[in-house]
């Protein structure tokens, strides 16, 4: 799978992130965001919130508050996951190509598998209970941990749920902030870009989509 160093063993472990990455709900949480600036008079432009691809919640709302937003972070962030829970149940759930395949098929490898997203658990329970029954062995979502992606807490979390070494596992990701946060783990990590462009440097690998994809290119180094 690396684009630099030898990888020849199958992971102990692939660890998903979720927004972007399994469903198509980046732009559910941006037009949430959107919705909220507007409400207090602020007109955002898209590259404004371009930024809240990957980003912790407690971020995007001070991200909003540097917008002009005139509410607290805690304010935000329950608006904020109120309307993106709104948006989801009226759009329904899109999944990315390949997603639910190579979930499948990692499954039925018996390799395990983490969900490590930013959104909290209320909402990502609603893409969890779409998928089929005890698909991933640990979920960690952004309110269990004080520090959100970029840091490496949520994945160093999963991989201690799951009593494997970070370095075993795979890491799969649509957002340089999620990239960061899991190398920062030290896990190998698979960009699989979506609403931002991922340079070759930012992961261990890029594939444009996973459709088509099979587990077994998902690989380790030795030692």
């Amino acid at each position: 799978m690396s684009n630099r160093q030898p990888a020849n063993r199958r992971p102990a472990a692939v660890l998903w992130d979720m927004d972007g990455t399994i469903v198509d709900t980046e732009s559910h949480w941006i037009a949430a965001a959107d919705e909220i600036l507007r409400f207090h008079g602020i007109q955002p432009s898209a590259e404004d919130l371009t930024p809240l691809v990957g980003m912790a919640l407690t971020d995007g709302a001070a991200l909003m508050q540097r917008l002009g937003a005139d509410a607290s972070v805690a304010e935000l962030v329950e608006r904020h996951l109120e309307l993106a829970m709104r948006n989801t149940a009226l759009a329904g759930l899109t999944w990315r190509p390949g997603a639910l395949e190579m979930l499948a098929a990692l499954r039925g490898s018996g390799i395990r598998l983490a969900l490590v997203t930013m959104s909290y658990r209320t909402y990502a329970d609603t893409i969890i209970a779409a998928l089929p029954k005890d698909t991933f062995d640990v979920v960690v979502t952004g309110d269990d941990v004080e520090q959100g992606k970029p840091f490496p807490d949520a994945y160093l979390r999963a991989v201690e749920l799951l009593g494997v070494e970070a370095r075993d596992c795979v890491a799969i990701e649509d957002s340089l902030i999620g990239l960061a946060a899991a190398r920062a783990a030290g896990t190998q990590t698979l960009g699989v870009p979506h609403h931002i462009e991922i340079p070759t440097d930012a992961a261990d690998a890029v594939w444009p989509t996973l459709a088509g994809r099979h587990p077994a290119e998902l690989r380790v180094p030795l030692g």
